[in-house]
């Protein structure tokens, strides 16, 4: 890949409204009032102001500066502040003010702690079901390090749906995303699963991975089990980050989900601005749906 060649343009299908409709002003104040992060805010997801429309938000932990320096993400890297105590708390009261009946987190990778978060995170799923009796939690963590006995303490705290991304596929990791390991990612998702939790995970495309390597880690997915997926375009979130190969079109977006869905999966979104969290009650109900 040429990487001084100039930044491609974006076609029709990634531009979209960004006007504030429904519940966003009530959505920005539960956040803002409570000092929380959102993964929708740092990591500029291109869908915020629809799921803040909505009154939903992806809440995210021990942010937001991560420890790792992923070339695609644009969530600070500057040096992370220790575990907030009050955080747990805060997320449950704000998921409590917009009335959710499904709750979406996700956290920074925190390589400077002990369990790489993972008490803290367990305590926030905690919080929540303290808050709101029997609501549905989503958790997309990191690898915390391949520690099983971190990834069992956020299992015990009994989430809905255990969300980990790979990513992209192998042969990109080292350019990519370099402190990561693909195995140790699928490993992760294994031992989930073997516990008998709905496991989740997505790729960007548009990196320059080839169809048969998505495929590839499609199957890889399906080995270990994991029953939900998210495919959506990589979008550089500046100059300084890996640069978009091409734009995947809409049509090959609709093949991977055939493909997907052909290979077991029971819940599959795969679409342009598609992201790990979006429409994540849905895509857990129609996996329940799936179910034999």
């Amino acid at each position: 890949m040429n990487r001084d060649a100039a930044p491609l343009r974006k076609p029709s299908w990634l531009r979209r409204s960004l006007s504030s409709t429904g519940q966003c002003g009530s959505t920005n104040r539960a956040v803002s009032d409570l000092g929380l992060n959102t993964v929708c805010r740092e990591a500029q997801c291109p869908n915020r102001q629809e799921c803040f429309g909505r009154g939903t938000a992806t809440f995210l932990l021990l942010g937001p500066s991560c420890t790792r320096a992923c070339r695609f993400c644009a969530v600070d890297k500057t040096p992370a502040a220790p575990p907030d105590p009050g955080e747990p708390g805060r997320v449950a009261e704000a998921c409590a003010r917009l009335g959710l009946e499904f709750c979406v987190l996700t956290m920074v990778t925190r390589d400077d702690l002990p369990d790489g978060g993972a008490a803290h995170v367990a305590a926030t799923i905690a919080a929540l079901g303290q808050y709101l009796p029997g609501v549905g939690v989503e958790v997309l963590i990191s690898d915390l390090g391949g520690d099983p006995e971190a990834l069992a303490t956020v299992l015990a705290a009994a989430p809905q749906v255990l969300n980990h991304n790979l990513e992209t596929v192998p042969r990109l990791y080292e350019a990519v995303r370099p402190q990561a390991d693909y195995g140790r990612s699928l490993e992760l998702l294994s031992r989930a699963s073997q516990a008998g939790h709905v496991t989740k995970s997505g790729l960007m495309l548009g990196l320059g991975e080839s169809e048969d390597e998505v495929l590839a880690a499609l199957q890889d997915l399906r080995s270990v089990g994991c029953q939900i997926l998210t495919l959506g375009q990589y979008l550089a979130p500046s100059a300084r980050h890996y640069p978009v190969a091409r734009y995947v079109p809409p049509e090959e977006f609709d093949h991977y989900r055939e493909r997907a869905l052909a290979m077991g999966f029971g819940a599959v979104a795969s679409a342009p601005l598609v992201r790990s969290s979006y429409q994540a009650q849905a895509m857990y109900q129609q996996c329940l749906a799936a179910r034999p």
